[in-house]
């Protein structure tokens, strides 16, 4: 395998201490006025004699079938109403509310539930925990988290595997891998969920050597990598791009593999990786031997395809997955209107772009609107670029404008881009490319005094251009 000669680096963090001295109880940072009536509310009232007849053993199912969160809300009143948590104090029964709420994205009502919880003095558990960490994640709320690391410190869970594996990524995901790197250093004994989930986080985080750096650690240690560590493991080599390095780690996923469990999302992973180390060919020999394929191997596909300028074959491949009654999400079609960017389909990215939004009911994010404001500017249709980017709900980004002014330079558009480079200046004030560029379309249309006036005025404002550079790597 690769060999890193470095040692892992982790930036220092630019919170507080980890444990810190003094941290209010989870409860203090929701005052009571926040918390929805009902859910503090009649837990300690006596119940009725119809409430007696409640059974125990019906509600986590209630709870676990529903499907939005009026049924949810309604079932969690009927709790409150007949004095069920009264009746039976158990944190199994919280932990099941929370996890309800959670499962259907709504952590602020899961974290109204916490409180309660601990108003009414029921201990948390190694399952509440994570539980709760998992809603702190779904609201980035870092803050929140802290908090509930020291109620687990307190309680002695800290070091649970479920609940360190969710430190670890709790912090991850807020930037925090000094953070991360305490918690995992804190238990020796930590078990191969804690590996993975550093190994996850380092490389969703960009530190992808540092991640293979883990990985290699972790079969120093003994554990054996299960379908998860080598998701992250994956995902780290196909951003390096280092093919050497991907057909060593797919051995080890055949390794991996379990016969009790489905194996799709280490597929899935194969199939990314070698689509971003340019071999779609291994990519689809993965994807052709898959007994179950879903919306992500198709996508990742359609993505790999993509990203090399395979137009044909991404386009046969997305007709393929509506073929076989795949319904496509959101980053399918980001991968759909790029093929048609590179093949330069604007009729086709016409087509593809109104049926997301008409025939799947998926409303466009801006990869969406940057892949159509890059097409009609590359094939110069400069009036229904601007119309569209005009009458867009969403506030156009520097990657929108940055696409119609590339556009604007190809075919020297000097109103459009005088009218581009304005709006891409009022979000990027200290951007020298703008001007480069806008200097650029005058010199193509002779405009020399628009050429030096630019120029002065990045003298005046003392931009330089931002030199390039090349990034060689090697597999030695």
């Amino acid at each position: 395998m690769r060999s890193f000669h470095l040692l892992p680096r982790f930036p220092e963090t630019q919170t507080p201490k980890f444990f810190p001295s003094v941290l209010p109880h989870l409860y203090h940072s929701l005052p009571s006025s926040s918390i929805p009536f009902g859910f503090d509310t009649q837990l300690e009232s006596n119940p009725t004699p119809a409430d007696s007849k409640q059974d125990p053993a019906k509600i986590p199912t209630q709870l676990s079938s529903c499907t939005n969160l009026l049924q949810l809300n309604q079932i969690h009143a009927h709790i409150i109403a007949t004095g069920f948590l009264g009746l039976n104090p158990s944190a199994f029964h919280w932990n099941n509310i929370i996890r309800a709420y959670t499962k259907l994205d709504a952590p602020f009502k899961a974290f109204c539930v916490f409180v309660a919880m601990s108003r009414a003095g029921v201990i948390s558990d190694s399952y509440t925990v994570p539980i709760v960490l998992k809603a702190a994640c779904q609201r980035f709320s870092i803050s929140m988290g802290r908090q509930i690391h020291s109620v687990a410190t307190k309680l002695g869970l800290e070091t649970n595997e479920f609940c360190e594996s969710g430190f670890i990524n709790l912090y991850c995901k807020a930037g925090e891998f000094g953070n991360a790197r305490k918690v995992f250093d804190v238990n020796p004994e930590r078990k191969l969920g804690s590996w993975n989930a550093i190994i996850a986080g380092l490389s969703h985080g960009g530190f992808v050597e540092e991640a293979l750096y883990m990985f290699m650690e972790l079969r120093k240690c003994g554990f054996v990598p299960d379908d998860v560590t080598m998701v992250g493991v994956t995902s780290a080599c196909g951003s390096l791009g280092d093919l050497e390095l991907a057909l060593q780690l797919h051995k080890y996923v055949f390794q991996a593999k379990s016969m009790q469990k489905s194996d799709i999302l280490m597929l899935n992973s194969l199939i990314d990786m070698y689509g971003k180390c340019g071999r779609m060919d291994l990519a689809y020999r993965v994807f052709s031997k898959m007994n179950e394929k879903n919306v992500s191997s198709w996508t990742s596909m359609i993505v790999g395809y993509a990203m090399h300028g395979h137009v044909n074959e991404a386009l046969k491949c997305f007709h393929c997955m509506r073929e076989a009654g795949v319904r496509p999400n959101h980053v399918t079609f980001v991968g759909v209107l790029s093929a048609c960017v590179h093949g330069g389909r604007v009729q086709d990215g016409r087509h593809f772009f109104d049926m997301m939004k008409n025939v799947y009911r998926i409303q466009p994010q801006l990869q969406h609107y940057g892949c159509m404001a890059d097409l009609l500017g590359r094939s110069g249709l400069f009036e229904e670029a601007r119309k569209m980017v005009e009458e867009m709900p969403l506030k156009p980004n520097v990657v929108i404008w940055g696409c119609l002014l590339g556009a604007c330079e190809k075919h020297g558009n000097v109103k459009m881009g005088e009218w581009v480079a304005k709006h891409l200046l009022e979000l990027e004030p200290g951007n020298d490319g703008v001007y480069v560029v806008l200097s650029n379309i005058y010199a193509t249309r002779g405009l020399w005094a628009e050429v030096e006036k630019m120029r002065g005025f990045m003298k005046q404002k003392k931009l330089t251009k931002t030199p390039a550079y090349s990034l060689a790597t090697s597999s030695d």
